[in-house]
């Protein structure tokens, strides 16, 4: 193949992709709205003949502990558990130590600690459980899915759907 066809090719799947991108972004942000507002978390997705090809799940985002203020956050620890302090050009909690608070105060989903030997819970300053993440939804085609839209868009199949024309070339 010469480098002006490669060339041409190339930007003509560039283009294409783009396109396929573009109204993937769409209908990604399309379906979310859709499983939010229709407080549904799961859908199939099938073929106008009934096969399912695929499973969209909506995930929500699990919420986690946060240090929202650094400076209160390490007030406190220096307060209750200065050997995880380490003091440099810049003072900080020890990374591990932090690590680990915050998975216990998200285990326990609030932003409080008890202490071992006393049992008394005590708020963190500085620390929020918070979702981490935006909700979302993954798509996981069945076995057999990816083959069987790839033939419905061959035979037509799909038509009716808003897709970007996008033709095959030689099999």
């Amino acid at each position: 193949m010469d480098m002006q066809q490669l060339a041409l090719e190339e930007a003509a799947l560039k283009t294409l992709a783009d396109t396929v991108l573009d109204r993937l972004k769409a209908v990604k942000t399309e379906m979310q709205e859709a499983l939010n507002s229709g407080g549904v978390g799961r859908v199939d997705a099938t073929l106008p003949d009934g096969t399912k090809v695929a499973t969209i799940s909506r995930t929500d985002p699990k919420p986690a502990a946060t240090v929202t203020d650094p400076d209160a956050f390490l007030a406190w620890v220096r307060a209750n558990s200065p050997h995880n302090v380490t003091t440099r050009l810049v003072t900080e909690v020890r990374p591990a130590y932090q690590t680990a608070l915050l998975a216990e105060m998200t285990a326990a989903g609030t932003a409080e600690v008890s202490d071992r030997e006393t049992g008394v819970v005590e708020a963190v300053p500085g620390v929020e459980i918070r979702a981490t993440r935006s909700t979302t939804h993954s798509v996981r085609p069945t076995d057999s899915g990816r083959s069987l839209i790839a033939e419905a868009w061959r035979s037509g199949a799909l038509a009716h759907l808003p897709l970007p024309q996008i033709t095959g070339g030689a099999a």
